[in-house]
């Protein structure tokens, strides 16, 4: 088991290293196992943390992200978080101003992210395969930028149904309605 882990930590270390010596502007963690968000990479990457516009952080086994990540990637456009166990994200998400993105399916969100109605940049959304079962009507249907939201295999309840053109400028995508089953 030791050995696996440090694999792991090693392979992490490689990805981390290549971004901060190629000066990319993209850092893919997925895959990696992590628990957290290792905070040795804050300081690894101190003098690139400005230029990382895309980060993928999805198939690990987050349970929560810390708003340290948030305000230390402030210049992020696309978020993939999709395959962890996140339920909700940091209220720091807001001083997200570039993000366009963020993929957050498969994960454990019982309730539509709210913070993210703040994100005025925000382009998709997508929430497939949470638990989420009610939306925030009023605030997507404020949300300039959006043009995409996943909430496929959603118990999203039937006020989300409602929300289509002319109401709101952007694609809902849901999973078809059951029928109601005959008495």
């Amino acid at each position: 088991m030791h050995k696996r882990m440090g694999e792991a930590v090693a392979r992490v270390a490689r990805k981390v290293n290549d971004t901060v010596e190629n000066k990319t502007d993209s850092l893919d963690l997925a895959n990696c196992k992590l628990m957290t968000f290792p905070v040795g990479i804050y300081k690894a990457m101190r003098s690139v943390t400005e230029g990382i516009h895309r980060i993928s952080l999805a198939n690990n086994e987050l349970k929560s992200l810390t708003g340290r990540f948030i305000t230390t990637f402030s210049q992020l456009r696309e978020l993939n978080l999709a395959g962890n166990y996140l339920h909700r994200l940091p209220e720091e998400v807001t001083s997200l101003l570039h993000l366009r993105a963020i993929n957050l399916s498969r994960n454990r969100f019982r309730r539509f992210p709210e913070a993210l109605a703040a994100v005025a940049a925000l382009e998709t959304i997508d929430l497939e395969e949470n638990e989420i079962t009610e939306v925030p009507v009023e605030k997507l249907a404020s949300m300039a930028s959006l043009q995409s939201l996943n909430l496929r295999a959603n118990p999203v309840g039937p006020e989300a149904r409602l929300l289509v053109r002319p109401l709101v400028p952007f694609d809902l995508l849901l999973s078809p309605e059951e029928p109601i089953p005959k008495a």
